[in-house]
């Protein structure tokens, strides 16, 4: 007890010392006494206490305490020197090390300018005291890192030269120039600073410290090639040593430090020398200067020699930063980075990049500049200014809008109602009265799995059930059996997602029983498939393409194809091949050459059409009809008019039996491929160069040589321009761009022939546009194989290893990068290698839906539906550019029956309003479309229960002309489809002018869409989320409190996306936002919302890459996932219509257990936090940069707080009876 009130006394008397001694000094300084021992003595008990003692500095800085001040004013006043050095001492004390919050207390006390003030003070003395000069730049290095303003400060002052001219004249003494080089350092933050020291001549007083390898004094050379790095980030000073020629001084440096530091001691030291490199680099003058001296062969040889050790990475990234700086920008090489097709607008734009393009003189490059590698752009310098606490205010975004009045909603028709009449003729259903309908039931008929799907190949796109792995699949044939319907002829009893029951397992069971494998049945004889190879087939007159010619056609195929075996001459093929293809010219692409590779196969195969063999995939509505889909291409009008076809969207695909995990990015991926690609300037003899494809050069043969991979883009939705062989088994690709326009290069879709198995073939898309993209967290690229799916694997599958995305070396003209030069493109690498010897590949940058798909997929929906069921009508509304329809379709539940309050009912059922693929290269857009269209038309209770519920008006495709010619932004105009639905020209953008305009029609007869959402792809988030429109959402993120306070809205935009967040599996709620940018006031989103007044407009996004939360997380997205996110969605519809309308919806509780079941409702996970890639995705090598212009909704951190953001309506977590309440009220 006693020892602790020793304790206790002696712990007060230090404080009460403390407290005596600051008291003391204070009375010192305001009596203005010179009793300088006194000073002395006080100061040294002051210093004493602090050294010792750590609770002494916390007290002295603790809050509401005036130790800092009484110091600081002492140290202003006194002239005593001994007394200076106390205080300094003190000072020193305070801001050691564990003193960063003492430092910022003493800066923001004004320490620094009485230190600088200080500073000059004593550099009159002559000559200087040593201690004194230390001490004071020990001090000012320190709180250069708290104070911003010290750059300024110092020159203001007339600091800055005294500093350095203190290290000129004693470059001999390290104790005192090591100070002084970090006060150097700091004033060098500065540009101006910087700037005016170059002047002075410190960049070659640097070079005079700095040396060769030495164990000598290695912190005075760490310290000063940090000073040199901050003074060389100054473009003069950077010139400076361009022209004395210390670019190679700084290589031989290096190479010295990296030959002799052979245990790694001395990493830093390296790495300051390389920081000085690249920022004299970030000139143009001396990127020359590095490559004149060959800086690049002695940076990849030493890089390359660090490799090994994982503690020299930073020298390695570093190496490769400045490497990658310096390579050559070299031209693509392409006659124009215009598109290789020409389309002839039929009205030119009078403004925008379009019109620019039409402007330019026939002469004019414009592939790159005469000075394409610009000083200004692209270098990795920070320079501060002399504001630099500016950039630490509040985040802001430009592009939110502020303007509440044209955020408020207008409903305004745009156009005259005369002129809107023109779109009576697209709603028959208000106007139908039925009475010529034999509506006897709606009770739903049973599921027939004899109906006839149609006569060819069916590979259906998507299903629940696995395929067997090692068996191939033989395909059923069956011969049509139409309904015996008037005014519905050839359409069967109607088919839908039906839910399995043991009956239904059982049959399949037995068909699956019955399936015949032939031992001879793993793929086409070597012989067939040469024969099949390039069927070329012959014109027939367009007027005799009837029926029953068709008709004689299949019966004849079906015959020879029978026929055929592996012994069997060939003029079989032939023949059916002219009659397959009857009227334009179609080409199948190139087939496998063998079919069995006797090296991989030991039995050989016949193919025997006729078998009876169903796929096991009852959940699907079969959609898919190769023989249709010919018809329907050949009637395809595209700008290249294409004469081929792709086997994968001949034949069909089935998802893969198998999950696909995001793949995980090897360590080092990235700089190994970049020092690949320097490999090509250092060693220019290693490369091959030889052009192996080319769109603009269509009579260019390649060689005929064993090893060279062929391709092939001359197909509907391909887009592929030219290929280089670079290496043996490295290749370069080249995007076409969008037609009539220079650039969107992201979407592709090539054919690949030729492979030897064993071989990792590298492929580089080099003119990608966009500064990151999910290539570089886990997406991998789509291929399928030809030999694959005739031994029974349909499928599109993930593949390729050492898959990154980089900028690269070749630079963008100032026309393409809309006036900016020296932009840089950027690479898409990935490495395969085949599974089967001389096969045919195809890939793609997701999975293709071409337009022709689309329109088979509808013929086939409209021959197989229930017509005593569903009300269906297809209808054109409108032509494209180039003559292709625009389909539109209706979908509803027929009535009841023709009795007056049932008509009634059909025709008061609110519209919901659903468009996609405006953007061609979304393709996912157009499978979640699939989706919900086979929802739709399906013929379960709930499906029904939607129909009579709304009706539906769907535009599946915004944009054919895009999707057909393979563009992946633009329509033939050159333009972003969805930018042009405020003042849409029914000339150039037809079918958003009539989109808009269906709306505005149902506007003006006061029958508003309760929902619309058009359906889009993101390239750059994973998950799938939804952007809407909210006033309030929208000014609160813009702080704009006094304005937003007042404002009213109705909360139920947020409603569906919820419902959906509980219900769809691939669904973020947290990623969603509803916030309206003026950047997409064009768009259809916010158009829809604000012109015609939709509350509930919506844009859904649906993920290229795949989930990182819920049932998929972890997972790449494929087909089933996308057709289940738009059956999704239909669900979610019905249960918006029991929220919005819980009074007159009474459903049997059955039928909530069967949807339930549907939607499989446990799935409820969401991620915690808005998914953003900045902050969630680990960093690599490059830095990612996200600001560039992006093709999709921006992914900013706006929807960190979008998501966060909950109004008064808590859904989360309530049931749907509580959510209606909430409603209600």
């Amino acid at each position: 007890m006693n020892k602790l009130r020793a304790v206790s006394e002696k712990s007060l008397t230090n404080n009460s010392r403390i407290a005596s001694l600051l008291t003391q000094l204070e009375k010192i300084n305001a009596e203005c006494l010179v009793e300088t021992d006194t000073a002395r003595y006080v100061t040294s008990k002051i210093l004493h206490l602090t050294q010792s003692q750590e609770k002494i500095k916390k007290e002295m800085t603790a809050k509401g305490s005036t130790g800092i001040e009484v110091i600081l004013s002492t140290l202003e006043n006194t002239r005593d020197l001994q007394t200076t050095l106390n205080i300094l001492n003190i000072l020193i004390e305070l801001v050691a090390v564990g003193g960063s919050r003492r430092t910022s207390i003493l800066a923001s006390k004004g320490g620094t300018q009485i230190l600088l003030q200080l500073l000059v003070n004593v550099s009159k003395d002559s000559p200087p005291n040593e201690d004194l000069m230390v001490l004071l730049h020990s001090l000012l290095a320190k709180l250069g890192l708290k104070d911003k303003k010290i750059g300024v400060k110092a020159r203001i002052s007339g600091a800055l030269n005294i500093t350095l001219n203190i290290v000129k004249q004693n470059l001999q003494n390290q104790r005192l120039i090591l100070p002084c080089l970090q006060v150097l350092r700091v004033y060098s933050t500065n540009s101006v600073n910087a700037v005016s020291l170059g002047k002075n001549g410190v960049v070659e007083l640097m070079f005079k410290i700095i040396g060769p390898f030495s164990k000598r004094n290695t912190g005075l050379m760490k310290v000063a090639l940090d000073t040199l790095a901050a003074l060389l980030k100054s473009k003069t000073n950077a010139r400076r040593a361009v022209d004395r020629g210390y670019i190679h001084m700084l290589l031989t440096i290096y190479v010295d430090w990296h030959r002799h530091d052979s245990r790694h001691r001395h990493m830093l030291i390296r790495k300051g020398i390389l920081q000085c490199i690249k920022n004299i680099t970030n000139i143009k003058l001396g990127r020359k200067a590095f490559l004149d001296v060959s800086g690049m062969k002695i940076l990849y040889n030493t890089s390359q020699e660090c490799l090994a050790v994982r503690t020299l990475d930073p020298l390695v990234n570093t190496s490769s930063l400045i490497m990658r700086k310096c390579y050559p920008k070299n031209r693509l090489p392409l006659p124009t980075i215009k598109s290789a097709f020409h389309f002839q607008l039929p009205v030119i734009p009078v403004n925008g990049p379009v019109a620019q393009l039409y402007s330019l003189p026939p002469e004019v490059d414009d592939v790159v500049d005469e000075s394409d590698d610009n000083d200004d752009t692209e270098t990795d310098t920070e320079i501060e200014n002399d504001n630099e606490d500016d950039i630490e205010q509040h985040f802001k975004n430009d592009d939110i809008e502020t303007d509440i009045s044209k955020l408020k909603p207008k409903q305004e028709l745009g156009r005259p109602i005369e002129d809107l009449k023109m779109y009576e003729k697209f709603f028959p259903e208000l106007v139908e009265d039925f009475q010529e309908y034999n509506l006897v039931s709606k009770e739903p008929k049973p599921f027939s799995t004899n109906v006839s799907l149609g006569r060819p190949i069916i590979v259906p796109t998507a299903g629940e059930e696995q395929l067997p792995t090692n068996h191939s699949i033989e395909i059923p044939v069956k011969e049509s059996h139409p309904l015996q319907m008037e005014d519905y002829n050839k359409r069967p009893m109607s088919l839908a997602l039906v839910k399995k029951n043991s009956s239904m397992d059982n049959s399949l069971q037995h068909q699956d029983d019955q399936l015949k494998l032939h031992s001879s049945c793993q793929c086409l004889n070597h012989e067939i498939i040469k024969g099949l190879d390039r069927i070329t087939l012959q014109n027939t007159p367009q007027n005799e393409q009837s029926y029953s010619s068709r008709a004689t056609t299949q019966k004849e195929c079906k015959t020879s194809f029978s026929e055929v075996t592996c012994n069997k001459p060939l003029q079989h093929i032939s023949s059916c091949g002219g009659l397959l293809f009857e009227g334009r010219s179609v080409q199948l692409g190139k087939l496998c050459c063998t079919g069995a590779d006797p090296e991989e196969e030991e039995v050989s195969c016949s193919i025997s059409l006729g078998e009876q063999v169903m796929l096991d995939v009852p959940d699907l509505l079969q959609l898919h009809d190769p023989e249709l889909y010919i018809e329907i291409v050949k009637n395809t009008k595209s700008v290249p008019e294409y004469s081929e076809v792709a086997y994968p969207d001949y034949f069909g695909h089935l998802p893969p039996p198998f999950k696909e995990p995001i793949l995980e990015r090897p360590y080092g991926v990235q700089r190994t491929k970049i020092a690949q690609d320097i490999e090509r300037l250092i060693h220019p003899s290693d490369i091959i160069d030889r052009v192996v494809y080319d769109l603009d050069s269509p009579s260019y043969m390649v060689p005929d040589e064993g090893g060279i991979l062929k391709f092939n883009s001359k197909f509907e939705s391909g887009n592929l321009r030219k290929v280089v062989q670079i290496r043996k088994n490295e290749y370069d690709l080249i995007l076409n761009a969008d037609i009539n326009s220079n650039h969107y290069h992201q979407w592709f879709y090539f054919e690949v022939s030729g492979m030897r198995t064993g071989i990792a073939y590298r492929f580089n898309i080099i003119n990608c546009e966009k500064s990151n993209s999910q290539f570089n967290y886990g997406m991998q690229p789509l291929m399928y194989s030809v030999q694959d799916a005739l031994n029974g694997q349909p499928w599109w599958i993930r593949v390729g290893t050492d898959i990154c995305y980089y900028k690269n070396h070749f630079s963008r003209s100032s026309v393409a990068a809309g006036g900016q030069k020296g932009k840089s493109y950027y690479t898409i690498t990935f490495t395969v290698s085949f599974p089967h010897k001389e096969d045919v590949c195809y890939f793609a940058y997701h999975y293709p839906y071409t337009y022709s798909t689309l329109m088979m997929h509808l013929q086939k929906l409209e021959s197989t539906y229930n017509p005593q069921q569903i009300y269906f009508r297809q209808d054109v509304l409108c032509e494209t550019l180039s003559g292709n329809g625009c389909p539109l379709l209706t979908i509803t539940a027929m009535p009841e029956s023709n009795y007056y309050e049932h008509i009634c009912q059909f025709k008061n059922r609110p519209y919901i309003f659903l468009s996609a693929r405006v953007h061609p290269g979304e393709t996912n857009a157009s499978w979640v479309m699939k989706g919900t269209l086979e929802y739709l038309m399906g013929n379960n209770p709930t499906a029904q229960t939607l129909r009579e519920s709304y009706i539906f008006k769907i535009v599946p495709m915004l944009n054919p002309d895009g999707v057909i010619n393979g563009n992946h932004r633009c329509s033939l105009s050159g333009e972003d489809l969805n930018r042009q639905w405020q003042n849409p020209n029914p000339d150039l953008h037809p079918t958003i002018y009539h989109a808009k305009g269906l709306l505005q029609y149902l506007s003006a007869i006061k029958r508003l869409p309760l929902v619309y959402c058009d359906y889009h792809g993101h390239s750059r988030k994973k998950n799938v989320f939804m952007y809407g429109c909210s006033i309030k959402e929208t000014m609160w993120h813009t702080n704009v409190s006094a304005a937003s306070c007042d404002l009213t809205e109705d909360l139920s935009y947020r409603t569906l996306p919820k419902i959906l967040s509980q219900t769809a599996p691939a669904f973020c709620m947290s990623s969603c936002s509803f916030v309206v940018e003026k950047s997409k006031e064009s768009t259809a989103r916010v158009v829809v919302w604000r012109e015609i007044g939709v509350q509930r407009s919506y844009t859904m996004e649906s993920t290229l890459c795949g989930c990182d939360q819920g049932k998929y997380k972890g997972l790449q997205i494929g087909t089933r996932e996308l057709e289940e996110m738009g059956a999704k969605f239909c669900s979610g519809l019905l249960r918006l219509k029991r929220l919005t309308s819980p009074l007159e919806y009474n459903l049997p509780p059955s039928l909530f257990d069967i949807e339930n079941d549907l939607i499989e409702s446990s799935c409820k996970v969401t991620s915690p936090t808005t998914y953003v890639l900045e902050e969630d995705e680990p960093r690599f090598l490059e830095e990612v940069d996200y600001s560039a212009e992006s093709n999709d909704e921006p992914d900013v951190d706006l929807t960190n707080n979008a998501g966060d953001y909950e109004p008064s309506l808590q859904e989360e977590g309530l049931s749907d009876s509580e959510i209606t309440r909430t409603h209600l009220s």
